[in-house]
């Protein structure tokens, strides 16, 4: 997550003026823990730790869940960010045309087409899919289900589809994901180079930083092993009229025109880990049901009025 040093983002950066709140965060870097829990350890009052723990939700930096134990209802708080970069200076962000926009959601399950190697695997909800690092389940028709998929190497495309009437013309692109590298098990420091393309033409390259498993995602199942990745980093792309950026920063000067998409044709956006990068080191997609954040692929199209 990039962080603007701005008064828009006062919420998240009060939090760091506090010793008590930073040391919350120093104790949920340890282990997830209890109102109580946190109460005992800094030997203050439990509502003055509710406040606290409050605030750092708000900024997006814990997340809490109500769980019911032995003696009642317990608020149980864990850290949902791995990394925050404070940006002092803003990078220039693409600038949009204020006219129509189109969204949807696409699962990360919904692939049109695949080529993967070991180690892969993808799951629903509720189970695994197929059986782990076999590439032939990519094909299953259960996919569709899937919320969480992994790959070594290889590609995974979308087909994105395209409304636009024969009289519009589509002015800037967006998609946002939640991804990171795979690692068998997982490996906070595993870098890999992801490529992204539209209709084959090649947008840029990012590289994850790591497979992240050391914190329990968000929105885990609780049938999903610690042992496994947990969450990735939320990604956004955006092709528009001067260039591809990917979190503001350019990253190639594909521009939404290159891209000639018109009335009747479809929109191919593929995610791809080459064995010919630098670090081929896989890539994990996260769903709405996994990971940090509830969202699967969305996409938002704007278009001329």
């Amino acid at each position: 997550m990039q962080i603007d040093v701005s008064t828009k983002n006062m919420a998240f950066l009060e939090c760091f003026s506090s010793e008590t709140r930073v040391k919350i965060i120093e104790l949920l870097q340890q282990e997830s823990l209890n109102i109580k829990q946190l109460s005992q350890r800094l030997e203050i009052s439990s509502a003055i730790v509710t406040k606290h723990i409050q605030k750092l939700e708000h900024a997006g930096i814990v997340a809490s869940e109500n769980s019911t134990g032995i003696r009642g209802t317990q608020k149980i708080c864990r850290l949902k960010l791995d990394q925050a970069v404070l940006q002092f200076i803003p990078k220039k962000q693409p600038e949009l045309p204020a006219n129509r926009a189109n969204t949807l959601s696409i699962p990360v399950g919904q692939y049109a087409s695949f080529e993967v190697k070991p180690t892969c695997g993808l799951a629903s909800p509720t189970q695994l899919i197929g059986v782990l690092d076999d590439p032939r389940y990519f094909a299953d028709p259960g996919h569709v289900q899937a919320s969480i998929i992994w790959f070594s190497s290889g590609y995974v495309e979308y087909r994105i589809p395209n409304f636009l009437h024969s009289n519009q013309k589509l002015r800037a692109l967006e998609i946002s994901f939640e991804i990171c590298s795979e690692a068998p098990g997982y490996n906070e420091n595993w870098p890999s180079d992801i490529s992204f393309f539209i209709n084959e033409i090649p947008l840029g390259i990012w590289t994850s930083p790591g497979d992240f498993g050391a914190q329990r995602g968000v929105l885990s199942p609780e049938w999903w092993s610690s042992s496994n990745t947990q969450h990735g980093l939320l990604k956004v792309i955006n092709i528009g009229p001067t260039g591809s950026y990917l979190d503001g920063t350019q990253i190639s000067d594909v521009t939404i025109e290159d891209l000639s998409v018109t009335f009747a044709k479809e929109i191919n956006f593929r995610i791809a880990s080459l064995e010919s990068s630098s670090n081929c080191g896989g890539i994990t997609l996260f769903g709405k049901h996994f990971g940090n954040y509830a969202q699967d692929i969305v996409v938002t199209m704007h278009e001329d009025k």
